[in-house]
């Protein structure tokens, strides 16, 4: 039996993971969605002020305070655009679950998580191929646009968020009693969409992690701190306030490593900054939901009825 060329093999076996992430993603999605209900969208008319306060943190303060921690650390330049693509995910349903163990605004968490994810396939094109272009970025997949990735991420992002909304709608009862299963399939699904991503590159991840270790974390705390701040300005009061620090400290690493796949192939130097980010946000965010003595001392006090 003849086999095929190496370089043949390995193009066939790229292509087939391209695809597997795709599906993975889709699913990812689709839990979101069947976790969705148009309420969720139409809140942000009952509090638009909390809304609005998170959804510029998160969509506009994000990528700008990336952008600055690119510059003043000197990153370079396929390590800050994979930082960018991080910057630029939408949250995910990880924060969702975490602003519930931090006593945070769940429906808000939710609304922002649900409505960013939809806009993301406008918003992360955009701020990517700006970046690109800032940071002098050229080795971009051939025959790759910015209208190609926004249609590829509306196929695998809003139209499964739209299936599971519509499965929702005909099944509530059952999709409601599943919710922690989902949400736990979320992220059985994120933990192999993570070890696929990198285990082609497992030798080299190390020296890798070593040059997007420092300006993921600075991303990290460094926003999570402005949020938090923001909020508490702007912001309605304490629970919105640890939604929206969560919503922008906690990305959707799974949407950042397809978006980075599409763009610039397989090379795994563009998506260390997502794992590298990845193991740091669990980390500063789970802290973070550690209950404070004062969060011990509210919860023993006598409710007023």
């Amino acid at each position: 039996i003849r086999r095929p060329p190496r370089s043949t093999r390995k193009e066939s076996s790229a292509a087939s993971d391209v695809y597997k992430r795709q599906i993975i993603l889709a699913l990812i999605m689709l839990g979101l969605g069947l976790g969705l209900k148009i309420e969720d969208f139409t809140r942000v008319l009952k509090t638009p002020k909390d809304f609005f306060v998170g959804f510029f943190s998160q969509l506009i303060i994000l990528p700008l305070v990336a952008y600055l921690l690119i510059i003043i650390l000197k990153t370079p330049p396929e390590i800050a655009i994979g930082v960018m693509i991080i910057a630029a995910a939408p949250g995910g349903v990880t924060s969702n679950i975490l602003t519930k163990f931090a006593n945070g605004d769940v429906a808000l968490s939710i609304t922002l998580t649900a409505i960013i994810s939809l806009i993301s396939i406008i918003t992360v094109p955009l701020i990517i191929f700006t970046s690109a272009d800032l940071f002098g970025i050229t080795n971009i997949s051939q025959n790759i646009s910015m209208t190609g990735i926004a249609l590829k991420m509306f196929l695998v992002v809003t139209v499964p968020v739209v299936l599971g909304m519509i499965i929702r709608k005909f099944a509530e009862n059952f999709v409601a009693s599943k919710t922690q299963i989902f949400n736990k399939l979320n992220i059985v699904l994120f933990i192999i969409f993570f070890i696929a991503a990198f285990y082609e590159e497992r030798e080299n991840f190390i020296s890798f992690f070593k040059q997007a270790g420092l300006v993921a974390l600075a991303l990290n705390i460094t926003m999570m701190i402005i949020a938090y701040y923001l909020a508490k300005s702007f912001a309605s009061g304490i629970k919105q306030m640890k939604c929206i620090a969560l919503e922008c400290g906690l990305q959707n690493g799974t949407l950042a490593i397809f978006v980075s796949t599409q763009i610039f192939g397989t090379d795994i130097l563009y998506i260390t900054p997502t794992a590298a980010y990845g193991l740091t946000m669990y980390i500063t965010c789970l802290l973070y939901t550690s209950p404070s003595p004062r969060d011990v001392e509210e919860s023993r006090m006598p409710s007023s009825a």
